[in-house]
């Protein structure tokens, strides 16, 4: 939460500690980016993590039904062919807890604790133009002070909890999926309300509802889902992976979503209705986002979207028994995959469970919590506990957060107003030495997270060893070269369908009062890549450097 102005700490009297880097945030991010630096560069860094361990996303988020939608085997790092081989995975899509676990073998296995201050909350930074260092404060009133600044806080971090009035009246229990008890939550015998049906409700509600006395889904856009097909990593799967994990790597690097696996080079349009049935059969047969694989065109032309679409939806109508229940859980809004496509477990399936309810939010808005839980225009929910899957303030809500000052104390949230403009996702005009790893502006959401991650790292990385070998203190993103990119990055959103999801969190649609713009490149993560080291082959192109 946000600290008040009466909140704010006595600053710490004594000097700032100085080290070369600070890295914030302790996830997939901060780990490698601390391994990078330190291990490779020989750089002293300091890790700042508000949690009391390592993790990131994985920390916060362990709410019912909680796990990747890319395959384990993937959604993990790369630069340690040992720690390849020595990691097993038990479950085609990770849970959690196991992730969690990966995530802890890693900072153990690469010695990384000992650079990781958990339990400090950052507050502020602020850049001085004179001395070309940042100065990190704390919760706690703790200063520290480096050349390089290093974001690491994530995507999807900021929980972003709805200002729905009368909500500290509810004599129940309320929870957000992304800062869940770490103690779990028992729903026994509770009538339970969980409100937003994004991917994290979709994973929630078939587990919520297996334990509840009662769930009422709180639906406020229909969504598509295409089931996982989750199972156990068998040990001749794993030992088949294990032996080709470089081309497996490969392939992920090459590819537009950093997923290890190939999009169809036809188009939905060019085969006949009988074959485009059967293949998107067999696709939902097999399960995860590869469905989205099946052709080529899916997210960029309309007409062959509709195919898709209309697949799911006949598929929503075969699943649920009631028609009125099927009808208001089948998507008529937006293209299939132009919000975050969800995989799910039995998510349709669980509306056939006697003890679930569906309510339409467009038809009867929530106008207000009351003590016996929700009211909306048409009824009174009794409820015991309120789950808000409501998502985040993604993206540049973690950043902003942080109360970044630049050059001439110019503050992050005021260089951002009208959206976020950054060059490559990395750096913003007027914030020197600052760098975003999966800013707004880079491919981050859109792709297999650890692929964009260890790009960025690496990248930041290799540029800041330049820095060091030239005799260099400081780096900036120009500002041509910054609108030259945001231009870019709206090219490459509007060649597809997906800023057509108007509700969709990828345009900030889910925070009132934040600017509606399209934030991830969806250019593709082999082309982002490509561009990036030519600009870094060009002598950091588009950066000023003294």
């Amino acid at each position: 939460m946000a600290q008040t102005q009466a909140q704010q700490p006595i600053l710490d009297a004594r000097p700032a500690r100085a080290y070369d880097a600070i890295i914030v945030g302790a996830g997939f991010s901060g780990l490698y980016q601390l391994h990078q630096l330190r291990d490779r560069l020989g750089l002293s860094v300091r890790v700042l993590e508000a949690a009391d361990g390592v993790g990131g996303t994985w920390y916060w988020n362990r709410y019912p039904g909680a796990r990747c939608d890319s395959e384990s085997y993937y959604y993990s790092y790369s630069f340690s062919p040992e720690l390849e081989q020595d990691w097993e995975w038990t479950e085609r899509y990770p849970e959690h807890s196991e992730i969690l676990r990966y995530l802890n073998h890693v900072a153990d296995r690469f010695d990384l604790r000992r650079d990781i201050q958990f339990e400090t909350r950052v507050t502020g930074a602020a850049f001085d133009d004179a001395r070309n260092r940042w100065t990190v404060t704390t919760a706690a009133g703790e200063r520290f002070e480096a050349a390089f600044l290093i974001t690491a806080v994530g995507c999807l971090s900021a929980a972003n909890v709805p200002a729905i009035p009368g909500l500290e009246t509810f004599a129940g229990a309320w929870y957000h999926t992304g800062r869940w008890p770490h103690e779990g939550v028992d729903f026994t015998g509770k009538r339970v309300g969980l409100i937003g049906t994004g991917s994290t409700g979709i994973q929630a509600t078939p587990v919520i509802a297996a334990q509840a006395a009662h769930l009422t889904v709180f639906q406020r856009t229909a969504n598509y889902s295409v089931p996982a097909r989750n199972g156990p990593m068998g040990p001749e799967v794993q030992r088949e992976i294990k032996a080709n994990y470089a081309a497996i790597r490969e392939k992920a690097r090459a590819s537009t979503n950093g997923h290890p696996f190939d999009v169809s080079d036809q188009s939905a349009l060019d085969v006949a209705e009988e074959e485009r049935l059967a293949r998107y059969e067999a696709a939902w047969e097999r399960g995860g986002l590869r469905f989205r694989a099946v052709f080529r065109d899916l997210l960029l032309d309309k007409a062959a979207n509709d195919t898709a679409s209309e697949f799911i939806r006949a598929k929503i109508r075969s699943i649920v028994k009631d028609p009125e229940v099927a009808a208001r859980l089948t998507p008529t809004d937006h293209p299939f995959a132009s919000k975050r496509p969800p995989i799910d477990t039995d998510y349709f399936e669980t509306f056939n469970r006697d003890n679930v309810g569906l309510v339409d939010l467009k038809a009867t808005p929530i106008e207000a919590i009351v003590p016996e839980g929700v009211r909306t225009r048409d009824a009174t929910y009794p409820l015991d506990v309120i789950v808000f899957a409501t998502g985040f303030d993604a993206l540049t809500g973690p950043l902003l957060a942080l109360d970044i000052r630049g050059s001439g104390g110019r503050p992050l949230r005021e260089a951002w107003a009208a959206g976020p403009r950054t060059y490559l996702g990395l750096q913003t005009p007027g914030f020197p030495n600052l760098f975003t790893i999966t800013g707004p502006g880079s491919p981050s959401v859109l792709t297999n997270m650890p692929i964009a991650i260890e790009q960025h790292v690496e990248w930041i990385t290799r540029c800041i060893a330049h820095l060091r070998e030239q005799g260099l203190e400081r780096i900036e993103a120009t500002p041509e070269a910054t609108e030259s990119w945001v231009a870019h990055v709206n090219e490459a959103a509007h060649a597809t369908l997906l800023p057509m999801a108007n509700s969709s969190w990828y345009l900030g649609a889910n925070v009132p009062g934040k600017p509606r713009v399209f934030m991830p490149y969806a250019g593709g993560m082999a082309r982002y890549r490509a561009h990036c080291e030519t600009v870094a082959r060009k002598g950091y192109e588009g950066f000023a450097l003294r």
